[in-house]
C-alpha cells in the first residue's frame, strides 16, 4: 500500500512540533506497509522550507527511502482542474468564505486519488470535502 505524504507532515517532522514523534511512528507503520511517496508539488513545496537547501531535502527522502513522483499521468491533470474548477465556483458562490486553497492541493488530491492509495497530512478538512474518496491517514 502505497502512502503519499503531504507537505504539512514533513515540515512539521522537520520543525520539531509537538506532534513530531506521533508522525515518525505513523511514517514508519506506513513504510512497513508499502512504500512512501511525494509527489512533484509536495517536493516543490518543501524546497521552500525555511532553511531547507535542495540538499537537505534530496538527502532526507533519500535516507528515509521517500520516493519522489515526478510523473504525473494525464488523468492527475485533468481530475485536478475538475476539481479546482468546482471549488473555484462554490467558493464564488459562497461569496469567498473559508481559507482559500491552491491548485497545488487538488494536484496533490489527485495524485492521491490516481497514483497511490491514500494519503497522509495534518489537514484532513482540505482533502474530505473536495476528494470524499481518498483514503487519509
Amino acid at each position: 500500500m502505497r502512502t503519499a505524504i503531504d507537505t504539512n507532515i514533513l515540515s512539521a517532522l522537520w520543525s520539531k512540533e509537538s506532534s513530531a514523534s506521533a508522525i515518525a511512528k505513523n511514517l514508519g507503520n506506513a513504510k512497513a506497509e508499502g512504500g512512501l511517496v511525494v509527489g512533484a508539488p509536495v517536493y516543490a513545496e518543501l524546497l521552500a522550507f525555511s532553511k531547507a537547501t535542495e540538499s537537505f531535502v534530496n538527502n532526507f527522502l533519500s535516507d528515509t527511502g521517500i520516493f519522489v513522483d515526478f510523473d504525473f499521468q494525464q488523468p492527475v491533470w485533468l481530475e485536478a482542474g475538475r476539481r479546482f474548477a468546482r471549488y473555484a465556483k462554490r467558493r464564488r458562490r459562497a461569496a469567498r468564505l473559508g481559507p482559500r486553497r491552491l491548485l497545488a492541493d487538488f494536484i496533490i488530491g489527485s495524485h492521491g486519488l490516481a497514483q497511490v492509495d491514500r494519503i497522509m497530512t495534518l489537514d484532513p478538512q482540505r482533502y474530505k470535502q473536495d476528494f470524499p474518496e481518498l483514503k487519509l491517514i
